[in-house]
């Protein structure tokens, strides 16, 4: 296996890609950009080119530029985002597969601290479609009922994004946002820690991980928290219950605090043990891996 790194999205040794296009018996190209681009125009005769797609590219434009004759697979992570391909590309079906993301549930599968059961966690709050305003909703409804609720954050902050950052919207968004953690029923009950690979050891005091956000393509937090044994909370984002049970999803903030409210009274150590063996079943590092290794050797249908 050899990797062609490349500089910036846009930016790379072409004579160094061309000698790994000619190389190469496949080629997996993560982000349908403008490597997806550049190898789909160099492949070689027969070897076999794979790419895969998230939701930024297929807003940005590159598809329409890919020469999707020459790629074998389109791999997107959601059966949502397999049909949005579809729509917004024109892709035959036949080159668009499903592969979700991995998640290492052995690494992330570590015991709970006591009192996990009444920490909530977010992890990635940008940009604003993430909605942490939505998570502090939760937070609130639960703390009108038991104190000891709290919540976690564990992300970059938006203005470490300047893509993020020099939209004024966003800025106002954050603004309003950061004002209300500041002060209120919510002052000292939300704690904000550093974005980093430490996961793992950060799950283990989170009971409850959130996921409010307006759009996902997946959105890996919930299945991280899942293999940790603690329980994910949804709000209906379009594809979500194409990807996560149904019983994880509510209708409102309000509803997802009941949910939570009453599994962490009884039942709390169950549904957390239920969704760590789902999880395995189907986001699982063996059965992911089991599937890209299909694909990679061409024994996928």
């Amino acid at each position: 296996m050899r990797v062609d790194a490349w500089e910036a999205l846009a930016r790379h040794d072409a004579a160094a890609s061309r000698d790994l296009a000619a190389w190469a018996d496949v080629v997996v190209v993560e982000w349908c950009g403008p490597a997806a681009v550049w190898y789909s125009r160099h492949k070689r005769r027969g070897s076999r080119l794979l790419v895969r797609l998230h939701r930024f590219e297929l807003y940005a434009g590159y598809p329409s530029q890919v020469d999707i004759d020459a790629v074998d697979r389109v791999v997107c992570v959601s059966p949502h985002y397999n049909r949005l391909t579809r729509e917004r590309t024109g892709w035959p079906q036949e080159k668009l597969v499903t592969i979700p993301n991995w998640v290492d549930d052995r690494q992330l599968d570590r015991p709970k601290v006591p009192d996990a059961r009444h920490r909530l966690g977010m992890i990635g709050i940008a940009p604003s479609r993430k909605r942490l305003d939505l998570g502090l909703d939760v937070l609130e409804a639960l703390r009108s009922r038991d104190p000891r609720w709290r919540l976690s954050v564990k992300s970059k902050m938006p203005w470490d994004y300047w893509w993020i950052w020099n939209k004024p919207e966003e800025r106002a968004h954050y603004d309003a946002v950061l004002r209300r953690v500041q002060s209120g029923p919510l002052e000292d009950a939300v704690v904000f820690d550093d974005f980093g690979p430490d996961v793992a050891s950060w799950l283990r005091r989170i009971g409850f991980v959130l996921s409010t956000s307006d759009d996902e393509s997946f959105h890996l937090a919930p299945a991280e928290g899942m293999a940790s044994g603690a329980v994910p909370a949804l709000l209906p984002w379009p594809g979500a219950d194409a990807i996560y049970e149904r019983r994880w999803i509510h209708d409102s903030p309000e509803a997802m605090a009941d949910a939570i409210a009453a599994l962490a009274a009884d039942g709390w150590e169950e549904a957390g043990e239920q969704a760590r063996d789902r999880l395995r079943e189907t986001f699982g590092l063996d059965t992911v891996r089991a599937a890209w290794t299909e694909l990679v050797t061409g024994s996928a249908p």
